[in-house]
């Protein structure tokens, strides 16, 4: 009850939380593209969240209850949650003031590349148990090596650069996109301390960065 009741109490704060930062400065609730927002990003979070509470409630009481405890990370962290209040900001200015709206047909298209990325997501988690929101080698935790883990070293990183760079498209928001192109920077600057702790306690993994090159898009990083 209690894992539930977090659960439920985070999901219902986002949705307040990203509607008011939509919502506010558009000036208006009449905004198409930020309802197609909101249901494409919180219906398929409450299914995952529903099917994790169901199948694997440890995976979900660390997704809910994990803190940063490495300093750089904290940075990463404060300043992906920065970007976002940004860019969701920013794209209900932009929508109230029609400073570069982009044309229907992208922030359409946009929506099933979010789709398509939250599956492989799911995909990723389903691949490795060991996920977590935090930087830590967890007890007894092995090397995972197949799947979407046999291309890129970390795949959840590369999806979320889907997620994320598709968001401000289905806002219809150029500005909102600008901002949003800090997370890869962000995300590399996650990645380079986050295999430097691997390397030092996950046994095996210097032997799987020779097998797998590459650590977020295949054949350029």
């Amino acid at each position: 009850m209690k894992l539930f009741l977090n659960a439920v109490g985070k999901f219902m704060a986002g949705v307040v939380i990203t509607g008011l930062l939509l919502f506010l400065p558009a000036g208006t609730v009449q905004w198409l593209e930020g309802w197609i927002f909101m249901a494409v990003l919180f219906v398929p979070m409450l299914i995952a969240g529903m099917i994790m509470f169901v199948k694997n409630p440890d995976l979900l009481r660390s997704r809910l209850d994990a803190k940063e405890k490495q300093n750089k990370q904290k940075t990463v962290v404060l300043f992906s949650g920065l970007m976002f209040a940004a860019g969701f900001l920013l794209a209900g200015f932009n929508y109230r003031f029609s400073w570069l709206l982009l044309p229907h047909w992208i922030s359409r298209a946009a929506v099933p590349v979010f789709l398509i990325a939250y599956g492989l997501l799911g995909e990723v988690f389903r691949e490795n148990v060991y996920l977590s929101r935090t930087v830590q080698v967890q007890k007894d935790q092995k090397i995972v090596d197949s799947g979407l883990y046999g291309i890129v070293r970390h795949p959840m990183y590369a999806v979320t650069l889907l997620l994320f760079l598709s968001m401000p498209l289905m806002l219809g928001s150029l500005w909102s996109f600008f901002v949003f192109l800090l997370y890869p920077f962000l995300i590399g600057r996650r990645i380079g301390n986050e295999e430097q702790v691997l390397r030092e306690q996950l046994p095996g993994y210097l032997e799987y960065c020779e097998k797998v090159r590459c650590r977020l898009i295949p054949g350029i990083w």
